[in-house]
């Protein structure tokens, strides 16, 4: 098992992944990061984007989730995910582009008129992971 780490990530719903991969890439708060076994002990913020996994070796990707934040915690055997939210990319690819604009421009709208900074966070969080969905479906980047 030296040459794998086990990867896990949780959202609140459940258990999506729990398995040994060659390397797992998580899109951290200071960017895009990889983990492969004998890393260097970490727990990062998790930004909205998609993880990538490589099950059996490091040229081919053997699934994508998509995450909208959360934490990660990082040993040398292990990788655990806790998300806010957690899909598999070829399900959010299946979503409805206009839904996805009109919930952007709803939450922008919220973001002029929020009360706190606590309230005003939330609410860019919200607009970051529809903008990144956003970004799946259109391969085009959006403003966040």
């Amino acid at each position: 098992m030296a040459d794998k780490v086990e990867f896990e990530l949780v959202s609140p719903e459940k258990l999506l992944v729990s398995q040994p991969v060659e390397m797992v890439v998580v899109p951290g708060a200071e960017g895009l990061f990889g983990v492969l076994p004998g890393h260097s002990p970490m727990i990062v913020t998790v930004k909205a984007g998609v993880i990538d996994i490589y099950a059996d070796n490091m040229t081919d990707i053997s699934r994508q989730i998509f995450v909208a934040g959360g934490f990660c915690e990082v040993t040398a055997t292990r990788v655990t995910v806790l998300a806010q939210e957690a899909t598999d990319v070829a399900t959010i690819r299946g979503l409805d582009r206009a839904d996805l604009e009109r919930q952007i421009s709803n939450l922008r709208e919220d973001l002029e008129t929020a009360k706190t900074e606590t309230e005003r966070k939330g609410i860019l969080a919200k607009i970051d992971a529809a903008a990144t969905k956003l970004e799946l479906i259109t391969g085009q980047p959006v403003a966040h």
